[in-house]
């Protein structure tokens, strides 16, 4: 008969209570050490998930901290006249629009006489702010003759100093810390925001221009579309070409020698480093082809051969998890072995090869070793319009922010790979809705 003791919960089993009156004290303590293992094993466990969370938590959180204020970009108001001295209405787009800035500031601060002075007055301002007047006027011609209160770009100097603090930035001058605006300067900053015209604004420029070498003059839009035509030619040619070779070994190829050294083979290049095969992309593409250097065209045929590996060998595990029996009832009733893996085995592996494909585009997306050998790291503010146009990627060019002299590019790095992880969750997503559709049950 069983005893209550042995029907009890362990965890409300009194301490020195045998699980069962036939134990011995001996198998009894032993099944409890075994208990406190298996418990220890789960604490563990939670310990090192924790600890894999927290890590996120603190790289996610630097990353904000230190990337969210790119998003908004010091921009000074004042009166511009864009008088016909200045530009000529039937050539607009010729006009001296750095002079006419140069003249508001001048008029804005007019005890500013001597030449020092006014020089460090002009670099309140970016060379940003001469180029969006001058699409302003281009873009409408009746401004001419008319005087105009308009939110112009700071410079860098300025966007950093209003983004540390005024005062702040202050008492570094007093203590000599290496600060980059001068006493005078500061003090016209200082009258400027007391009288409202300096503040921070919404940086669109961020997500709508391409790359610049002044700081507050970067966006990611190029390096966005580089990215995604360079993944649509990846994709373009990785994934027809990696199902069907896995659909040839798993489903047709012969069990012999032959196979099993491509298979070893296949599984040999999932693991060389990427650099190899932008070396071979170098060697092939660029100099044995001639193809255009440092277009997404190159790039994306470098990263096909990068991920074709990741894609067979997730293709050929997919197509085997599909149950035979899938197979011989289709073999019965007359299918040919063709019709088995296009009608019935590749829709049911699909799912399968699309994970394998999302893994192989993420893996691919930041990538920046085999696309710098391939000549994409040039500097290119153009937007991309096709394959064939000179581009970066978002990986290379957050590459040459970080590398770049300017404080304010520490910023935009930390905001461009926010961008770069918003891009690929955002794919990543979608690839994981398309599996979705396609996946059947059996």
């Amino acid at each position: 008969m069983t005893d209550a003791a042995a029907l009890t919960p362990p965890a409300a089993r009194p301490a020195g209570v045998p699980l069962s009156p036939h134990l011995s004290p001996r198998i009894a303590a032993r099944r409890r050490g075994r208990h406190r293992a298996e418990m220890r094993f789960r604490l563990y466990g939670l310990a090192a998930l924790s600890l894999c969370a927290l890590a996120l938590i603190v790289l996610l959180a630097s990353l904000v901290w230190s990337g969210l204020s790119a998003f908004w970009q010091t921009h000074l108001r004042l009166e511009v006249e864009i008088s016909t001295r200045h530009v000529d209405p039937t050539r607009p787009q010729a006009g001296d629009y750095g002079g006419m800035l140069r003249a508001a500031l001048e008029a804005r601060f007019p005890e500013v006489t001597s030449r020092a002075d006014r020089r460090r007055l002009h670099a309140l301002l970016s060379s940003g702010a001469e180029e969006d007047l001058r699409r302003m006027v281009t873009a409408d011609p009746s401004l001419i003759g008319t005087r105009q209160r308009l939110w112009l770009l700071a410079g860098t100097d300025v966007d950093m100093a209003v983004k540390t603090g005024l005062s702040r930035v202050a008492q570094q001058i007093k203590e000599g810390a290496g600060v980059r605006l001068s006493e005078r300067q500061l003090e016209w900053l200082e009258r400027l925001s007391r009288e409202g015209d300096l503040a921070l604004r919404w940086n669109s420029r961020f997500f709508t221009a391409g790359d610049s070498r002044d700081p507050e003059r970067v966006g990611v839009l190029g390096g966005l579309v580089g990215s995604l035509l360079t993944l649509l030619v990846c994709l373009a040619l990785a994934l027809p070409v990696g199902v069907a070779a896995a659909v040839y070994l798993e489903e047709f190829a012969p069990r012999n020698r032959f196979t099993a050294l491509i298979e070893v083979n296949i599984a040999n290049l999932a693991a060389v480093p990427s650099i190899v095969f932008g070396l071979l992309g170098l060697a092939v593409f660029l100099n044995a082809f001639g193809m255009p250097r440092s277009a997404p065209l190159v790039g994306g045929a470098v990263l096909a051969l990068l991920s074709l590996p990741i894609i067979i060998i997730a293709a050929r595990a997919a197509l085997r998890a599909v149950p035979p029996s899938v197979r011989e009832a289709a073999l019965s009733l007359g299918a040919s072995r063709m019709q088995v893996v296009t009608h019935h085995v590749l829709p049911l592996a699909m799912p399968g090869i699309l994970t394998g494909t999302i893994l192989a585009l993420a893996n691919a997306l930041g990538e920046t070793a085999p696309l710098l050998m391939i000549g994409m790291v040039a500097f290119i503010v153009d937007i991309p319009r096709d394959i064939l146009s000179p581009a970066t990627v978002l990986p290379v060019q957050i590459y040459m922010w970080a590398s770049g002299a300017e404080r304010g590019f520490v910023e935009k790095t930390a905001a461009g790979i926010m961008v770069l992880l918003a891009f690929m969750l955002s794919m990543n997503a979608a690839a994981i809705l398309m599996r979705r559709r396609v996946e059947r049950r059996w």
